[in-house]
């Protein structure tokens, strides 16, 4: 069985953050995030979050803008635009126009654990939930595990 993570970095400091990575044996962390240098990254800035997981803990970072939401979709939802429900149909449907189902297999690869990476901190109202729910339907074997 091929597993798949997903972590928010928000609410969580360092320690905890790496912590449920390393309880879930992740090998390699996708991040899925539109922005992602911005201060209120924290630790999560993608320069200094590569480093600590490449060089300090072993984790291989990504960063994948395919993955990521537009801003387009991100600000509607952020401005109350639209709500849960259209902003799934739009992400989802962005997944669909980006045919992410032909990379599936690229992205989980052979013998690792991979984890999604956004801000959220719980993966209730994330792209996150949204993507695993999307390749989980091109990929039936694929087990799920959300950390937070």
């Amino acid at each position: 069985m091929t597993k798949i993570a997903t972590i928010g970095f928000s609410k969580k400091n360092l320690r905890k953050f790496l912590g449920f990575l390393k309880d879930a044996e992740v090998t390699c962390l996708v991040d899925t995030r539109l922005n992602n240098t911005s201060q209120l990254s924290g630790f999560a800035k993608k320069d200094d979050l590569q480093f600590i997981l490449e060089e300090l803990v072993g984790i291989r970072y990504i960063h994948r803008l395919d993955l990521a939401p537009t801003q387009d979709i991100l600000s509607d939802f952020k401005a109350k635009k639209i709500d849960w429900d259209m902003y799934a149909k739009r992400y989802l449907s962005l997944l669909r126009e980006r045919k992410i189902e032909q990379k599936i297999n690229e992205l989980i690869g052979e013998n690792q654990t991979i984890c999604f990476l956004c801000s959220e901190d719980k993966p209730h109202h994330c792209h996150r939930s949204l993507l695993v729910q999307y390749i989980k339907e091109h990929r039936k074997e694929v087990e799920v595990l959300h950390l937070y």
